[in-house]
């Protein structure tokens, strides 16, 4: 396997963060404009061009930075001693300045000021828990397929925030840079600032929680053979 250095890994993350909020971001407003109103087809067009942008930069920097593009998975890869102590903080800093630069990015193609504060009140128990469960599973698929199937990462993630996108009340952020990203956007894939801070703690609870539970379950050398 090559090993790239820092410097690159961290342009890798950040690169991968810019495309993945420039996609969220972008899709979210091109929908909110052909959709005429309905708030079930935006999503689902939001949902497409999530999962298929996480599938494409996942498949290109997955061998390069480990294809993070998220805190949450960074701090698991911190706990499971896949990610050293030292890289954490720059992988998470290039990470919310990638997806705030792709939010940036998104509104400038589209004609719209560059920075917004967003106007979209995300909050609530069940948004949290939402979060919490979006995250958890985000994480677990990841620990899964880096215990059984590593290449099947890009094409898993893809599908779980796709299927995410739907069954939880949040819509699945399930990314701490990204919800910071996503208050700088007053459209359709917007949070209030203010309710940024809770969908963080939800998220990084969850990952925790995932690799504690998983870290568990899927301990190698757990198997018991059968003759």
């Amino acid at each position: 396997m090559m090993t790239f250095d820092l410097t690159r890994r961290l342009g890798a993350e950040a690169l991968g963060t810019f495309f993945l909020v420039m996609a969220v971001v972008g899709s979210g407003i091109m929908a909110e404009t052909l959709a005429g109103g309905n708030v079930a087809l935006a999503l689902l067009c939001n949902t497409v061009a999530t999962g298929a942008v996480l599938f494409v930069i996942i498949t290109i920097f997955i061998q390069v930075s480990g294809a993070h593009f998220n805190p949450a998975v960074s701090m698991a890869m911190l706990l499971r001693g896949s990610l050293p102590a030292g890289e954490v903080l720059p992988y998470v800093v290039v990470q919310i300045a990638g997806g705030c630069l792709g939010a940036v990015a998104a509104h400038l193609m589209f004609g719209l000021d560059p920075v917004q504060i967003s106007q979209h009140a995300r909050t609530g128990f069940g948004q949290w828990l939402g979060e919490f469960i979006a995250t958890f599973g985000l994480v677990g698929t990841i620990l899964g397929c880096v215990r059984f199937n590593v290449a099947a990462i890009p094409a898993a993630v893809g599908l779980y925030i796709s299927s995410a996108y739907w069954f939880t009340s949040s819509t699945s952020f399930a990314n701490p840079a990204v919800t910071i990203a996503r208050a700088v956007t007053d459209t359709f894939s917007g949070i209030a600032p203010a309710h940024v801070p809770a969908f963080l703690v939800a998220q990084l609870v969850g990952s925790a929680a995932a690799v504690l539970l998983f870290g568990w379950l899927l301990r190698p050398g757990s198997e018991t053979e059968k003759n």
